[in-house]
């Protein structure tokens, strides 16, 4: 992984009255704080779940939103839709190879403690291309149709396993084990140890602080390269005895085989991410919106053909990854605000996705939206998202399920949230079901 996303870096600029770090207190509203203060990047906003006025004042006043911080430079901040896809589709004049997350300034030296990871989502073509095929056939539809029957009978088995009429957590017995287990047979890893996969996952994206997933950035490095150790073994086994996991797959690609070890983590790190925290969080976030808009699920419950695209809306909604970078590789121009060659462009799929002027009332649930599949959660360009038709695929799977056996799964109190800006999730949420009756 990038230095960027294996350390996404509180800011030193504070709003307010509000310690950015140590999460103390609440954000003020975002009428409160002037328009030069507001930075995105502030992981409270979303652990808080205040981001949503946040981005609809800087859609307003500055969809083009400057901020300079001492620990990541000059970067740029892009909230309205048609910017964010433009930007995303232009590889050429906007570079993944930089970092895909807020880092360094380009030449800035490494902190200590931090590791050179790389990444294929970090490069630009032609080497993103080369190792991204690589990998893309565990997702090719032929692949998908054969996986279902297995994600459907997993579904049902956890399904069938929960509790009834008491409270459990959401994330942790659903989301988290159908993912992990997911993971596990895409790597071919040690069933049993299934959960370090998850471990691995969050301690790449966490923010390092006092009682966190991490707390240092020592610590981070440490357990990633336990990650590195582990799967090195996992690999030297494929060399000698190759199946059809994407271990093997690396380990026997013409342009991966030859892979130095941070380059090696980097492209685990992306595949462990994108295949656990993205899907995991929507699955709790579709159970949280159709609480929250219990008129969806009774459209949902009478016509479960809306399920499809009740996934695509769901995936909008939620949004899984709140940004994605790019970084001008020339002076240009965005919306009238002159961009210096080396600035980072922060691409908001959260912001774009709730952006009135392609979605109708965004911030409302709509199983029934005809462009729901227009949004930008899974990116566009050559960075799209390699895994959406597999996400896409265990969230309907998991709803068909839940409908066979469920009349209601009820969120019980507002869950608790991931402290990060850029994965946009759920760490907790307790829930009590009731099946239906025979």
């Amino acid at each position: 992984m990038s230095e960027a996303v294996s350390q996404e870096e509180t800011p030193t600029i504070r709003m307010p009255g509000y310690e950015l770090a140590e999460n103390k207190g609440p954000m003020p509203p975002a009428a409160d704080v002037p328009l030069e203060d507001i930075v995105p990047v502030m992981p409270a906003l979303f652990a808080q779940n205040q981001w949503q006025e946040y981005f609809a004042r800087l859609r307003e006043e500055d969809p083009v939103h400057f901020n300079e911080i001492s620990s990541a430079g000059r970067f740029w901040s892009l909230s309205r839709y048609e910017d964010i896809k433009a930007v995303d589709t232009d590889w050429e004049n906007f570079s993944s190879a930089h970092g895909i997350t807020l880092g360094m300034p380009i030449g800035a030296e490494l902190p200590e403690g931090m590791l050179n990871i790389s990444m294929f989502i970090a490069q630009d073509p032609p080497v993103h291309d080369v190792q991204r095929k690589t990998v893309a056939g565990v997702a090719a539809p032929g692949n998908l149709a054969k996986m279902e029957s297995l994600i459907r009978e997993r579904t049902g088995k956890v399904l069938d396993s929960l509790p009834e009429g008491e409270a459990f957590d959401w994330v942790d017995k659903v989301s988290i084990e159908l993912t992990t287990m997911m993971l596990a047979t895409l790597f071919d890893f040690p069933f049993a140890e299934r959960r370090k996969l998850t471990r691995w996952s969050d301690v790449a994206t966490a923010v390092p602080q006092p009682g966190g997933i991490i707390e240092t950035a020592d610590q981070r490095r440490d357990e990633l390269l336990g990650c590195l150790e582990y799967f090195t073994r996992l690999w030297q086994e494929r060399k000698e005895n190759p199946g059809d996991d994407l271990v093997s797959m690396l380990a026997h690609g013409e342009d991966t085989k030859d892979m130095q070890p941070m380059e090696f983590l980097g492209n685990l790190i992306l595949l462990i991410v994108g295949g656990n925290d993205t899907t995991r969080n929507t699955m709790s976030g579709s159970v949280y919106a159709l609480n929250k808009f219990p008129e969806q699920f009774e459209k949902l419950v009478a016509n479960p053909g809306l399920i499809p695209n009740m996934v695509a809306e769901v995936i909008r909604w939620q949004t899984p990854l709140a940004y994605m970078r790019r970084t001008a590789n020339h002076d240009c121009e965005i919306g009238g605000r002159q961009i210096r060659e080396g600035d980072q462009l922060l691409m908001w799929y959260v912001s774009g996705n709730r952006d009135d002027s392609v979605f109708e009332n965004p911030d409302q649930l709509d199983i029934e939206r005809k462009n729901a599949r227009q949004h930008l959660s899974f990116g566009f360009g050559v960075h799209r998202c390699m895994g959406n038709r597999l996400a896409e695929l265990q969230l309907r799977v998991l709803w068909e399920e839940i409908l066979k056996r469920f009349e209601k799964i009820e969120v019980l109190e507002e869950p608790e949230r991931t402290f990060s800006a850029f994965v946009k999730g759920y760490t907790h949420m307790p829930v009590r079901v009731t099946r239906k009756q025979a």
